[in-house]
């Protein structure tokens, strides 16, 4: 019998039917591998017989022996090449956050200085910002090594959630390894020497205009919309907008020279946006931390059949931190009475599901298991430490 493919641990949560669950915690199961089809760990890669299904192994650390009496020499380089490598991977080989950030590259949608820029900065100290035009190239940067991780973000306590990156979740193939809860503070920015009465007009995000409308409302000035926070302060720096302020960072304004004339002018004083962490690969789930797993999955037309899902959850004690639903793209309409001549139709949604439980643990893979029994799509987007610290 010869290992005829190497499994990388991006299979970790395939599409559909992801695991085979079972009562009890496997470490098979989170991998998506019989106990049968299971040999070990190899650099980066599970290592999964696609053949003969009788293979075994004294031990999951152990490679197996290569044989193949048709191509005996390229079987025997394989297992010297197996057998050379580093020990098997364990747990504490992966972490959600390098020490520091130190080498990571991270990609966000906007300039230098922006909130996103704050939220990688926050998650990887150290790290190297790669900044994007759009938040579809922060996720196309990951997938072509430009950068290591993507961070975007997901929702907002006051303005809810960021539906655009809730389908790009679904168009893209990356996993969340992680969250970051960043405190909104907006400062109003201006140049140089220019007092806050002499302000006619403030440029930022729709977003940010919106959450100050207090403070904007008394300081009587016209808001105008800009796609992004750090880049309104470029722009008013660049063309010399001395009548002109910016709502955005404390770190936009150390980039671009301009002065803080007003601090903490947001509307709400407990004010979050939280971000996720995407990676090309995820991490394995851990039982020593909190977790928090997130989903996709879509139901057929019925009575009860939202209440059944969440109640997969409710039965194993699961607490549900997030609901979001999204109408298919591809087929957001579904005809459910032609005794009507087909002209009763309804939205066929996609549900996206945050809670707390690790992937590790045997209530969230029984949950899903059951979940799979009747869901007609299903897709484990990420298993990842809770960032308990805002």
């Amino acid at each position: 019998m010869a290992v005829k493919n190497l499994i990388n641990l991006g299979c970790l949560f395939p599409q559909v039917g992801c695991a085979q669950f079972s009562e009890k915690p496997s470490v098979y199961a989170c991998l998506g591998l019989k106990c049968s089809e299971f040999i070990g760990f190899s650099g980066n890669h599970a290592i999964r017989c696609l053949g003969d299904q009788n293979c075994s192994s004294n031990s999951a650390s152990e490679l197996p022996t290569v044989v193949d009496n048709r191509e005996s020499s390229l079987a025997n380089k394989l297992q010297k090449d197996l057998t050379s490598l580093p020990r098997p991977l364990s747990v504490s080989d992966f972490s959600t956050f390098p020490s520091h950030g130190s080498k990571v590259r991270v990609s966000f949608k906007g300039e230098p200085g922006s909130y996103s820029e704050d939220a990688a900065l926050k998650a990887y100290p150290q790290c190297e910002t790669v900044p994007c035009n759009e938040f579809e190239d922060a996720f196309k940067a990951v997938e072509l090594w430009i950068a290591d991780r993507a961070v975007l973000p997901i929702e907002n306590s006051l303005s809810g959630s960021i539906h655009r990156n809730y389908d790009l979740l679904l168009r893209h193939r990356l996993h969340i390894v992680g969250e970051v809860q960043l405190p909104v503070n907006f400062c109003l920015l201006a140049l140089p020497g220019i007092p806050l009465e002499r302000l006619k007009r403030v440029l930022s995000h729709p977003q940010a205009l919106a959450q100050s409308d207090n403070f904007l409302s008394k300081l009587g000035v016209v808001r105008e919309n800009f796609e992004d926070t750090a880049g309104a302060a470029q722009l008013v720096v660049s063309k010399r907008m001395f009548d002109a302020g910016v709502i955005a960072t404390a770190r936009a304004a150390e980039i671009y020279g301009l002065n803080i004339v007003a601090k903490a002018i947001q509307d709400e004083p407990d004010n979050f946006t939280r971000f996720i962490i995407l990676a090309r690969d995820p991490i394995i789930p851990r039982t020593d931390k909190a977790f928090k797993t997130s989903i996709v999955f879509t139901l057929e037309e019925g009575p009860g059949v939202i209440f059944k899902a969440l109640a997969v959850f409710a039965l194993r004690d699961i607490n549900l931190t997030k609901i979001e639903s999204r109408p298919q793209r591809k087929q957001p309409l579904r005809v459910v009475d032609d005794s009507n001549n087909g002209t009763a139709k309804y939205f066929d949604y996609l549900f996206y599901i945050d809670f707390e439980a690790s992937m590790a643990e045997s209530r969230a893979q029984n949950a899903l298991g059951h979940l799979q029994e009747f869901a007609t799509f299903l897709r484990i987007l990420g298993s990842y430490p809770i960032d308990a610290a805002a």
